[in-house]
């Protein structure tokens, strides 16, 4: 199935211009030209099967037309899909539409810039960044073979054919570079020195950290490139990057504090923020006495070989170190 033998072409715009109107009913896709890439870009070729409830999986053969009708219509969802499961393990999945239309957004891309995308997924996010820069200015790095694959096979289905890599997306790809944005789309454990160093100064950084998205700028001082950024208001939910190194810490208890505390998104974010920092009952004064801060409070600076994250202030006194690569 390709752009131009797409026999669901027809019910499949019907259903992204509702996917599209949905979008811009909750606040984004302001900006004309990320828009236009969600309009013309299909969707569907990018998630020919999916799973649903854990293992059910629907796909585009079906010989079913109810259940291919379901996979038309959950391909342009504005939810996550899971498209790779190894061994009962999510490994890859299509993010929600509306939130990458607002990670989009929010890099803040401008004519001629240079892209790298840390995690390929089914390929749709290269395919809009494709849209909207051309093919040459945009680069994805995936660490599995068979992801990078097919995500090469929907991006040529769609009549897209920017650089798809198989490598360590913790260590990015300097041949390509330097980069003006990257953006990730799996959660990090740490800030990769090396994407500092493939950027130009002032480049962007957008990625998933602890349970929010961190938007870091890059700068160049005597001393070399240093990144420091807020994170932003939206909550957001990735499969791990792999590759990276495992935060070297254990994984706390929440039993010690209420179950109405322990289960509220924004103290889970600060107890993952925190991990290995703070145990949960520290955790829990910090977050009553700061008045139960929102995540754009919280920001995280790469500086001299060392990266920590910290509220309200990068030299204030609460700050957590992470580890460094």
């Amino acid at each position: 199935m390709d752009a131009h033998t797409d026999r669901f072409a027809a019910a499949a715009a019907e259903e992204r211009w509702a996917m599209v109107r949905s979008i811009v009913a909750g606040g984004a896709l302001g900006d004309p030209g990320w828009r236009a890439a969600f309009e013309e870009v299909p969707r569907h070729l990018f998630v020919p099967y999916y799973f649903v409830g854990g293992y059910e999986r629907l796909w585009c053969e079906d010989p079913d037309p109810d259940r291919q009708a379901r996979w038309l219509r959950g391909a342009y969802a504005d939810g996550p899909l899971a498209t790779r499961i190894r061994d009962g393990e999510l490994i890859s999945s299509s993010s929600q539409p509306s939130l990458m239309a607002r990670m989009l957004e929010e890099l803040d891309i401008q004519e001629g810039h240079r892209v790298l995308e840390i995690g390929a997924g089914s390929g749709y996010n290269a395919a809009l960044l494709a849209h909207r820069l051309g093919d040459d200015a945009v680069t994805t790095v995936d660490l599995d073979p068979e992801i990078t694959e097919s995500a090469r096979r929907h991006l040529a289905a769609a009549g897209y054919h920017p650089t798809v890599i198989t490598g360590d997306g913790a260590r990015g790809w300097p041949r390509r570079g330097p980069y003006d944005r990257i953006i990730a789309t799996c959660t990090l454990p740490c800030v990769p020195q090396s994407w500092l160093e493939q950027c130009v100064p002032g480049a962007r950084i957008l990625a998933p950290f602890a349970t929010g998205l961190i938007a870091l700028r890059v700068r160049e001082a005597a001393h070399g490139k240093y990144a420091e950024g807020r994170f932003l208001h939206t909550a957001a939910y990735f499969v791990p990057l792999r590759g990276a190194p495992v935060r070297p810490v254990r994984r706390p208890h929440t039993c010690a504090v209420p179950r109405r505390v322990s289960e509220n998104d924004l103290f889970r974010f600060l107890l993952e923020l925190t991990e290995g920092s703070l145990d949960p009952r520290e955790a829990l004064a910090l977050w009553q006495r700061e008045k139960r801060p929102e995540r754009e409070r919280f920001g995280i600076t790469v500086r001299d070989g060392r990266q920590w994250a910290w509220l309200d202030d990068p030299e204030g006194p609460y700050a957590w170190p992470l580890p460094a690569v």
